[in-house]
């Protein structure tokens, strides 16, 4: 996913936030139209893509989260 899926995460947040924007000025209706059905391919594509990446990692249940380690957990349940 690190590589075109996330891309496409970040591509398609930044023009649902733009669409978002337009609406709230006096943006011609065609244009929105547009905007609005090129997002209704654009989100599902997007989940597709992400659903169907081939990203693998090494990491399991046991390394816990990075930003919060298993030993700072040890010691709050003691």
């Amino acid at each position: 996913m690190k590589n075109f899926a996330i891309k496409l995460v970040w591509f398609t947040t930044t023009f649902v936030f733009v669409f978002a924007a337009l609406n709230q000025t006096n943006t011609p209706i065609p244009i929105l139209m547009f905007l609005f059905l090129m997002g209704s391919f654009l989100i599902p594509y997007m989940v597709f893509k992400v659903l169907t990446d081939k990203y693998t990692t090494t990491k399991t249940f046991k390394d816990w989260y990075e930003d919060y380690p298993i030993e700072t957990l040890e010691k709050e349940e003691t």
